[in-house]
């Protein structure tokens, strides 16, 4: 690849994070029309169509090696700028699953906000390393230990999630236990259309493919919500339904062994300050938080 302009790579890391060719130019304080040749430049000089001009701007799989390349760029040349006079907070793209975010994550990372600005974008945890691939995201806790081109993975720890429900709905739709027939039946509340924990759940008790009715309730906060008050069961991670169980407001299904999901932090091997202080402290509140 030849040598890259570093303004049109910062260009191209601000279009995608920003959605769309104006935000970038309101964001870089440039004319739109700048923007748009930085952009239509880098395409010429890497010989490859960079981004789709949708709204909002999506990579192309061509154009995510330099978008990778683009953020590492990014992320160092902040790193600079306190000795330029500019603030010193550098902004670290980082992929978090919603029970993670919800849960063990932010109280992990407090410790480094003072110096590390987080740009969280919120994943399931098996497809957080598209985020990666892409050049969206610079780090990301994924269930996923694969490790990426370029990047280095270790171990956080365990997320133990068990299927749980209102003691109302429970005795109407479970009176026998969690059993094959009960699961086929059921109401189920799934995160969003992405989220495989019930279904796994439902294919270890039962061995076999089944279709319950499904509500769909995004965010983890009310994910949590919907089950306590009795839309149907779902896999509660412990950290989030310690209270609930003890408080009598949900209740595990019969003797339904736990689902417990491995946890990996995967970050791009750069000599970068901010990033190596996030990861600290992912690692370190993982260690005390996780089983």
């Amino acid at each position: 690849m030849t040598d890259l302009a570093l303004d049109q790579l910062r260009t191209l890391a601000a279009v995608v994070s920003e959605g769309s060719f104006e935000a970038a130019a309101a964001r870089l304080s440039v004319t739109p029309s700048a923007v748009s040749q930085r952009v239509k430049a880098l395409e010429a000089a890497t010989g490859r169509v960079l981004v789709r001009r949708t709204r909002p701007v999506v990579v192309t799989d061509r154009g995510a090696e330099v978008l990778r390349l683009a953020r590492q760029v990014d992320l160092l040349l902040r790193e600079l700028a306190p000795t330029t006079g500019e603030a010193a907070l550098v902004p670290v793209p980082v992929v978090v699953n919603a029970d993670s975010l919800a849960t063990w994550f932010l109280p992990s990372v407090a410790a480094v906000a003072d110096r590390v600005l987080l740009d969280v974008q919120r994943e399931d945890e098996r497809h957080a390393l598209a985020r990666m691939r892409d050049g969206t995201a610079m780090a990301a806790v994924s269930a996923v230990g694969e490790r990426l081109p370029g990047c280095s993975v270790s171990p956080l720890g365990t997320m133990r999630y068990r299927a749980m429900a209102a003691p109302a709905f429970a005795r109407r739709w479970f009176p026998e236990g969690a059993s094959a027939e009960a699961l086929a039946r059921a109401p189920v509340v799934q995160f969003d259309r992405h989220d495989e924990l019930q279904l796994r759940f439902v294919r270890r008790v039962t061995r076999r493919r089944v279709d319950p009715p499904r509500h769909f309730v995004p965010g983890s906060e009310a994910f949590r919500e919907a089950i306590r008050r009795g839309l149907g069961w779902g896999m509660l991670p412990d950290l989030q339904s310690a209270s609930l169980e003890e408080s009598g407001a949900v209740t595990v299904l019969g003797d339904s062994a736990p689902l417990d999901v491995r946890l990996h932090w995967h970050q791009y091997q750069l000599d970068s300050p901010a990033l190596a202080l996030l990861s600290d402290a992912v690692r370190e509140g993982a260690r005390h938080r996780l089983h």
